[in-house]
């Protein structure tokens, strides 16, 4: 299991303190220092089920300033999000967990993060 997190969020400091709690093996990948690469993105967005504009943090003021809202959200512009994420990781929602079954959760709320722990 591995967590991609941001130190500053408070939402992934909860998720670490639960995931800790509940005697959890996982590693942690500070993702704004260990950027994912846009295969590494792809490979989670094909573990959540999601699509990248679905893990953009749009309010930020970087997704402002790019005009992510403008920007279409269908299968010919995948590829240019994807590069976004992994040109500007601050945009990426946080926090992730991969689950050891092969899937990914985004654990922004305490049963996200149970949810997590029961795909170990």
């Amino acid at each position: 299991m591995e967590i991609w997190i941001n130190p500053a969020c408070s939402k992934c400091r909860s998720a670490i303190s639960l995931l800790d709690a509940e005697g959890a093996q996982y590693t942690v990948r500070r993702y704004l220092e260990d950027v994912p690469t846009e295969d590494e993105i792809r490979d989670v967005l094909e573990r959540l089920g999601l699509e990248p504009w679905d893990i953009t943090r749009t309010q930020e003021a970087l997704a402002k300033e790019l005009d992510l809202k403008s920007w279409a959200r269908d299968d010919s512009s995948r590829g240019q999000w994807i590069k976004a994420l992994a040109e500007h990781p601050k945009l990426i929602q946080r926090p992730i967990i991969t689950a050891e079954d092969g899937t990914a959760v985004v654990a922004r709320t305490e049963e996200a993060v149970r949810d997590a722990l029961t795909r170990m």
